[in-house]
């Protein structure tokens, strides 16, 4: 069975080279390709990945001349994904790639199904942090008829089927949000493993790094999720 792990990266030079170490080191007894989403970047990540030595079998790159999102580039990155499961994980190394061979079990596990999503659920945070994947969870459950709790948990890995009957899906951070609810709605068995969310040891986030960007990505969720109920039920019925 054959994974692809897509990783976008934005702004994410202090961590590259660390990141493809550790994707060198992944088991090689998990046919998988990793695939750098190189999303745009406004500093030199462009330059610090054609400089390192990837192995081009395991580790591809996808090159996005302008950042459209978080969502676009892991989007760009699935398009070219030739594995029969699916996913994603972040550059920062909060989460790290290794993780994904729980996910890998859980299917080899279970026959392979393909009515699955896989999630992973964060743990060790601080308070703060939880406060806020608290609020979050309880808001869109409420607001979408659907039990979702930590929606920006990773990694996350799912069929190739799923993500070929996706429909307009959100070019931002939403499209955790979109891909977990449209799980939910299709009632794919849903698998959640713990997973310790580290601290990130460089670079800056692009949406967590300060009061202010946490409430603007608040609200641009919650104007997403009003719309998303009503948008999934008219792409089904066309």
């Amino acid at each position: 069975m054959k994974y692809s792990v897509i990783i976008p990266c934005y702004n994410e030079s202090e961590n590259l080279k660390k990141l493809v170490s550790n994707l060198k080191k992944f088991p090689n007894k998990h046919d998988v390709e990793f695939i750098l989403v190189e999303n745009g970047s406004t500093d030199n990540s462009k330059e610090v990945i054609k400089k390192l030595k990837l192995d081009e079998k395991r580790i591809k790159v996808v090159y996005v001349a302008k950042n459209k999102g978080y969502g676009y580039g892991i989007i760009q990155g699935l398009k070219k994904a030739t594995g029969n499961y699916v996913g994603w994980i972040h550059a920062d190394l909060q989460f790290e790639p290794i993780e994904f061979v729980k996910a890998f079990e859980y299917l080899n596990t279970n026959n392979f199904p393909e009515d699955v999503f896989i999630k992973g659920k964060r743990t060790k945070r601080p308070i703060i942090d939880k406060l806020f994947t608290i609020g979050m969870s309880l808001y869109e459950s409420i607001i979408l008829h659907e039990k979702l709790w930590d929606i920006n948990g990773q990694p996350t890995l799912m069929s190739k089927e799923f993500f070929d009957s996706w429909k307009n899906p959100p070019f931002d951070f939403s499209l955790d949000l979109y891909s977990y609810y449209l799980a939910k709605k299709k009632k794919l068995k849903i698998y959640r493993f713990k997973v310790i969310q580290h601290k990130r040891e460089n670079g800056k986030s692009s949406w967590n790094n300060g009061l202010k960007a946490r409430i603007k990505l608040v609200k641009r969720v919650i104007n997403y999720s009003k719309n998303l109920k009503k948008n999934y039920l008219l792409n089904e019925c066309k």
